[in-house]
């Protein structure tokens, strides 16, 4: 079995509401559901949510609520795997069946890079398999900032280095995180070896913690379905 799992609990306090606010036109959490059921790999969407307004919104929406999430896993410092092991455990997983943990804030997220994110699970004989981006500017040349304004580099090796000569660096683009039912319900550590990097374009990666990144995300949003339709 295949099975989406959208965490999304009701606490959201730099953003109230962050998980049913309008976005574009539609709640946020509809965006997840949708890109979700037009990927068409999955046997069921499931909602993970302390919520009743989220759940009902979900619903509306086309996916399942078929429990309500326990308070102790509701916190707003609640990681993401033990929620997500405990929906493989509501839902009665078997340890080979496969979970895609995806974000109820990942508007951006395409049908296309879930279904690569499956494919990496069946091909690549690993544990998980999430999206991930590059990094903008070269890591090794960040600098730190101290109280009094002054500036040191991380790595002060690298400070003749020319950009393109340094190494590539990812991170994790926050939008989606296959896994076995196992590597969840074992908390297997997600940014290890045994997980494999779904590359996605820095266009269509944006955090949604402040309202600034709201803004910025729906104006990005807006002008990536705005270039969609013209290429139609």
């Amino acid at each position: 079995m295949r099975i989406a799992v959208i965490p999304a609990r009701g606490g959201s306090k730099r953003i109230p509401r962050k998980n049913v606010r309008a976005f574009c036109g539609k709640p946020m959490i509809a965006w997840s559901i949708e890109a979700a059921a037009s990927a068409g790999c999955f046997d069921r969407i499931v909602v993970s949510t302390d919520d009743d307004g989220i759940a009902s919104a979900a619903r509306a929406h086309g996916a399942e609520v078929p429990f309500e999430r326990p308070a102790e896993l509701s916190g707003d410092r609640t990681p993401t795997i033990p929620v997500i092991a405990h929906a493989a455990d509501a839902c009665g997983l078997q340890d080979g069946d496969l979970v895609c943990a995806l974000y109820a804030t990942a508007p951006f997220v395409q049908p296309e890079d879930l279904r690569r994110g499956l494919a990496a699970m069946e091909q690549e004989d690993c544990a998980y398999a999430l999206s991930v981006t590059t990094f903008p500017f070269p890591i090794q040349r960040a600098v730190r900032r101290d109280g009094a304004g002054r500036l040191e580099m991380f790595e002060p090796a690298q400070a003749g280095a020319r950009s393109q000569d340094l190494e590539e660096a990812w991170h994790d683009a926050g939008q989606f995180y296959w896994g076995t039912a196992a590597a969840w319900r074992a908390a297997t550590p997600i940014f290890a070896p045994s997980s494999f990097g779904v590359s996605i374009p820095r266009a269509r990666v944006q955090d949604i913690d402040t309202p600034e990144d709201w803004a910025r995300a729906e104006l990005m949003f807006r002008l990536l379905r705005e270039g969609a339709e013209g290429e139609a």
